[in-house]
């Protein structure tokens, strides 16, 4: 027996050395490697302060949520108030008005918007056309590039009741009698929102989704034309098949951010939110938040209402990602 411990001691022994002698081996491999992309990661350590600096450091904020801040007060050192600030927030008469447009506008987004872009993509993948496809996409991409202050100066003109190309083109046609105020009637606003929105998106939302249609195996279209499929059944059964853990993926981040409503579309089409014919139906959580928090220097209320939203979205990412991994097997998480 204990010639036995002794040979089992020492093949212990022999393989603690062996997984030293690896770990040493891959620190030092690793440090190699490091030394030789020296130049490559110097580049990525600006990305690394800015990181740190807009998204870690700002965290520290979180804290005036609980505390009754004012200016002038040494950050983190306010008179500490707990859940008051977000008690104060869910009994606020105008809090169920601004949920209400929120998750109406961004639930009218993910309805119309999410899938707009998957047949824009697949639609437009099916035309034969090299050059006249690759113009087409390029136009799409265009109205990304335009800033929300432009992009909304260009709505007014474009939807003006005096002249504007809407008006005129409807009352010509005689579908309207007379110019319809598009963007001073609250209950057009929603409307007006998501259709903007998908304007200003549809292009760019796509690419990822060209992209994914050009990793399809081109032997599983000819095969599915040898077996008699049609176009519409290759759409279906191949390239939207094929790219459906894409379309799950992001649809899971879209729920996650279901509750932002696009702070800067919902500003430059309310003029700021100076127009308060459209308050009723504009008025969001961001917008709220905006408000209330900087416009009436109740900085702590602001913090408690945007936590308030992030853990929402958070559970609502979970909740969302839960779903998606026992239906589709596709998951974040």
């Amino acid at each position: 027996m204990p010639g036995k411990q002794s040979a089992i001691q020492n093949s212990l022994n022999v393989r603690g050395e062996k997984n030293s002698n690896r770990n040493t081996k891959e620190r030092e491999s690793f440090f190699r490697d490091f030394l030789k992309q020296a130049d490559l990661q110097v580049l990525v350590i600006p990305a690394i302060f800015l990181i740190v600096i807009f998204s870690y450091i700002p965290m520290y904020g979180v804290l005036m949520g609980f505390q009754d801040f004012q200016l002038g007060d040494f950050p983190g050192l306010s008179p500490w108030v707990g859940f008051r600030h977000f008690k104060t927030l869910l009994q606020d008469p105008n809090i169920p008005i601004v949920m209400r447009n929120t998750l109406v506008i961004s639930l009218l987004k993910t309805v119309i918007n999410f899938p707009a872009p998957i047949l824009f993509a697949v639609l437009l993948n099916e035309l034969m056309g090299k050059h006249f496809k690759k113009a087409v996409q390029t136009i799409s991409y265009l109205p990304h590039f335009i800033s929300w202050v432009v992009a909304a100066a260009l709505m007014f003109d474009f939807f003006s009741v005096d002249n504007g190309a809407v008006n005129s083109a409807l009352v010509g046609m005689g579908i309207i009698q007379k110019p319809i105020h598009f963007f001073g009637k609250a209950e057009y606003f929603w409307g007006m929102s998501v259709l903007t929105d998908l304007w200003k998106g549809l292009g760019w939302n796509s690419i990822i989704y060209f992209a994914a249609i050009s990793s399809v195996d081109a032997q599983l279209y000819e095969a599915a034309e040898i077996d008699g499929a049609g176009r519409f059944t290759k759409m279906w059964h191949i390239t939207i098949a094929t790219i459906l853990p894409t379309i799950v993926l992001l649809f899971v981040f879209n729920i996650g951010g279901l509750l932002n409503a696009n702070f800067d579309q919902i500003m430059m089409l309310t003029n700021q939110m100076t127009n308060p014919l459209l308050r009723s139906h504009a008025d969001v959580l961001d917008t709220y938040v905006y408000r209330v928090g900087l416009r009436e220097s109740r900085y702590s209320f602001g913090a408690a209402a945007g936590l308030f939203k992030s853990a929402v979205n958070i559970l609502l990412l979970l909740a969302a990602n839960k779903i998606a991994g026992k239906i589709s097997g596709t998951s974040v998480l």
